[in-house]
């Protein structure tokens, strides 16, 4: 993908991306299928969060029914930070994300092997552009040293540059 000219900072990179993502009808498939294939070589991950997807956003829904194995968990937003939790009872929540219902068992932060981490952009480097809030960021910075961090976007989504700020969390890997 080409970024206009305007994307000279973050900014501007994040206004464009928002417009983009709106008209974004990626195919999931390709995103699950490839998720799929690297998770059969990571055996070590037990428990994994993943997110219920925004528009423009992959849906994961059919990466979590192929590995049943995996302790799947999902964020909940409590106030400006994010918490997860078992289960695939969702409902509307924060922001009118799916989130786990009230009562469902928390994971501690600490406990996950792996994070799946949704974003505007990524660019090659793992740098990730999220949607301005820093839920992501500020809950990755508490992560164990070892979880890994795996940003997963639309081919569209794969931009040079997301101009990192000292407080951004870095991708491990970046799945499209």
């Amino acid at each position: 993908m080409t970024i206009p000219p305007l994307a000279f900072d973050k900014k501007s990179l994040r206004k464009i991306m928002r417009e983009m993502v709106r008209g974004l009808e990626g195919d999931s498939a390709k995103a699950n299928d490839a998720l799929h294939h690297w998770l059969l070589g990571q055996p070590m991950l037990k428990t994994i969060a993943v997110f219920s997807p925004l528009p423009g956003e992959v849906d994961l829904t059919n990466l979590t029914k192929s590995h049943p194995e995996q302790n799947w968990v999902y964020p909940k937003v409590l106030g400006e930070e994010l918490t997860f939790h078992r289960g695939t009872n969702l409902l509307p929540g924060a922001f009118g994300i799916l989130e786990p219902v009230e009562g469902t068992a928390e994971v501690p932060i600490k406990e996950i092997d792996a994070f799946i981490c949704p974003g505007l952009a990524f660019d090659l480097s793992g740098g990730r552009l999220g949607r301005g809030r820093g839920f992501y960021d500020r809950m990755l910075a508490g992560a164990r040293k070892d979880a890994l961090k795996i940003g997963v976007c639309f081919p569209e989504q794969i931009v040079p540059n997301t101009f990192p700020e000292a407080h951004d969390q870095k991708m491990d890997v970046v799945i499209s």
